[in-house]
């Protein structure tokens, strides 16, 4: 380990080598402080009462972030200041080629204003408006400045597909990937894309912290990682937030003029999001336990088959993955292949590389693909969208999974259901409104 993967680090002593921490005595701390009836983790913060933190030696430990390893009360946690030692840069690191449309480019103006000074700011577009290349003159000037800046995602899927496009566009730069699967080793990087758990081994570190799909989870709702990403911040640095779907809390400091905010219910490609057509069909689930599908949806995803558009098909619980797999290898082509998946898969990863390579022409899966994954010219159908399982956030989505690609701009999206619901009368009033503005944009 060089010294400078400290910087900005807070590590446990079991990561760090022995010989850098003799050197570093004065720079480390205890990693839990007891108190008389709890004990209060130094990494993420948590406070646990000590009967439930009990270790059989007698030591204690934090069951709250135990997934980044184990903290306790005999380890201790190092960390030095972040340094900014980077090189400067003699022109732009920013190779990307494309261009930005006219709507994209003001939004992009406007995240570059954000940086110059700190606190927060959200970016709320819709899914497919191009968010990420909407950040690259961001990130440009960021970088030029030699300060130090992360993307950070709750999601493993979202990072795997920011990290190959972040390299393509700054080449110049070395970035880390930092998850849990990940089997790149960290380095000190001018650039970090991580899951949004990795910001707990960070401290003081970023000048620019940038974490999309803030209303997914595990972020949303977790005071754990959003201290996690507070303090990974530097004092004064700018912490971004991007949605297509934002909370009722980011909209109510929005009204509250407590952040500001840049709004774009456009795509990209300037054509609307696809309205979902709503079925409802009885029993679809107990013909698909005996390995049939319902006649309409036969005919529709043979249909899809047949086009070569590649599909997603969303079930709400785990249980249903295989069943509903096997219904699909028993009624569809034998040419067309497909495979399950979901967020605990060990081939998880493999599988969604799959689907991009198209080796594969549909993924069963639960929502663990609901956002953060583009597949060009991808169809969508949602299994009993009329479960609780399915938020009207999760619907709109899931939904905005088609029509992301220029050669296809109008995927299809189907809901599938049994009874009239709430959720699903919502997520299509959302995204009918979301058209109607982006057509008042378009019509100027």
């Amino acid at each position: 380990m060089e010294l400078n993967e400290l910087y900005g680090r807070l590590l446990l002593d079991t990561e760090v080598p022995a010989d850098l921490k003799k050197e570093l005595i004065k720079n480390s701390r205890p990693a839990l402080i007891q108190h008389e009836n709890y004990i209060e983790c130094q990494r993420c913060l948590s406070k646990t009462l000590k009967n439930k933190a009990r270790l059989p030696n007698g030591a204690y430990y934090c069951p709250k972030c135990i997934l980044l390893g184990r903290v306790a009360s005999n380890n201790k946690l190092y960390h030095l200041p972040e340094k900014n030692l980077f090189s400067s840069l003699e022109c732009s690191p920013l190779v990307w080629q494309g261009k930005l449309s006219l709507f994209q480019q003001q939004c992009s103006d406007q995240l570059r204003k954000a940086v110059d000074r700190s606190g927060e700011y959200l970016m709320w577009a819709v899914t497919g408006a191009g968010k990420t290349e909407m950040l690259f003159p961001t990130l440009e000037k960021v970088l030029l400045q030699r300060k130090r800046a992360c993307l950070a995602s709750p999601r493993v899927d979202v990072c795997n597909e920011l990290y190959p496009r972040i390299c393509t566009a700054f080449t110049a730069i070395d970035p880390v990937l930092l998850h849990g699967h990940s089997k790149k080793s960290y380095h000190y990087s001018q650039l970090t894309i991580c899951t949004t758990h990795q910001l707990l081994r960070f401290l003081g570190a970023f000048d620019l912290l940038i974490i999309d799909e803030v209303d997914a989870f595990p972020f949303t709702n977790n005071e754990m990682l959003k201290q996690a990403a507070r303090r990974a911040l530097k004092p004064n640095g700018t912490l971004i937030f991007l949605t297509a779907t934002p909370t009722q809390e980011l909209l109510g400091k929005i009204e509250r003029h407590q952040l500001a905010a840049s709004y774009l219910p456009l795509r990209f490609h300037r054509h609307l999001l696809p309205v979902p057509q709503v079925w409802f069909c009885g029993r679809w689930q107990d013909k698909m336990y005996c390995q049939k599908l319902p006649v309409k949806l036969k005919s529709e995803l043979n249909r899809w088959i047949d086009e070569g558009f590649p599909f997603l098909v969303f079930v709400s619980r785990l249980e249903s993955l295989a069943p509903v797999l096997r219904a699909l290898e028993a009624n569809l082509p034998a040419k067309a292949k497909g495979d399950s998946v979901f967020s605990a898969d060990p081939k998880r990863i493999n599988k969604v590389q799959e689907m991009r390579d198209h080796k594969l022409n549909y993924l069963v899966t639960t929502t663990i693909l609901e956002r953060g994954v583009t597949f060009p010219s991808l169809n969508v159908m949602v299994l009993g969208a009329d479960e609780k399982t399915f938020s009207t956030t999760a619907l709109v989505q899931i939904a905005g999974r088609a029509g992301r690609s220029q050669k296809r701009p109008n995927g299809d999206v189907i809901f599938v259901c049994t009874d009239q619901v709430k959720n699903v009368r919502k997520a299509v009033k959302q995204i009918r409104e979301l058209n109607k503005k982006g057509k008042h944009l378009l019509n100027g």
